[in-house]
């Protein structure tokens, strides 16, 4: 679970967050959409212990954020992952669970590939080869292989193609169902209707409407977004 209760960060004399309170269950989605420079990447940035809160709290499983131990919990995804493209996907993962602790045979490593999307003729070729959708898969692996209970990702599907974008919304889904909490800052419209549970808009810092996804349509959360933005 993931619950930011009435945070707020300043940068000088800008407020990038005003009393932001939102909550993530286990087992769900939450599609964070917004504006550059509305906050979703301060609100990341604060839930990864990044930056610090001004006032408010946050908690993680029901620990305060500031719980020794508490943030490995966590499996970040950027919109760009940084892999070594001199390395495999498997020898790339492989390093990376040895780095926070874990170590796997060959075979789990390739089974933990196969779960999360990763084409099995594609685990021994070199990184460099792999687009930006099979990089992501490698980066959900690694924090897969983590045994992370919360997930952030930060514009997840920008780049990717449309075959690419949905096998990620399928690899969230299996992710969520498998009683993950997962935070998707956005601000692809469609794909954060298509994959998420709730959906909250942020602009300047707060957090203006908030809804069920089953409750509305693409087109009409769509023209929810855009009236927003114009205010």
């Amino acid at each position: 679970m993931i619950k930011l209760d009435k945070v707020n960060k300043k940068f000088d004399n800008h407020q990038a967050l005003s009393d932001l309170s939102l909550t993530v269950n286990s087992g769900e989605i939450y599609g964070l959409l917004g504006a550059n420079g509305a906050g979703k990447s301060t609100t990341l940035n604060l839930i990864l212990g990044f930056l610090k809160a001004d006032k408010g709290s946050i908690t993680l499983s029901k620990k305060s954020s500031d719980t020794d131990g508490v943030q490995s919990m966590i499996g970040y995804i950027p919109e760009n992952v940084n892999l070594y493209p001199y390395l495999s996907g498997v020898e790339n993962l492989d390093y990376f669970c040895k780095l926070s602790g874990f170590s796997y045979d060959q075979n789990k490593l390739s089974e933990i590939l196969d779960e999360c999307g990763l084409q099995n003729d594609a685990h021994h070729k070199l990184v460099s080869s792999y687009s930006k959708g099979m990089r992501q898969k490698v980066g959900i692996a690694i924090a897969y292989s983590k045994k992370a209970k919360i997930y952030l990702l930060d514009e997840p599907a920008s780049g990717l193609d449309p075959l690419s974008s949905n096998e990620l919304s399928i690899l969230l889904k299996k992710l969520a169902k498998d009683g993950s909490a997962i935070l998707m800052a956005s601000h692809d419209i469609f794909r954060v209707r298509e994959t998420c549970n709730k959906i909250g808009i942020l602009k300047n810092g707060n957090l203006v409407k908030e809804m069920n996804a089953n409750d509305i349509s693409s087109e009409e959360l769509e023209s929810v977004y855009l009236n927003f933005m114009k205010k």
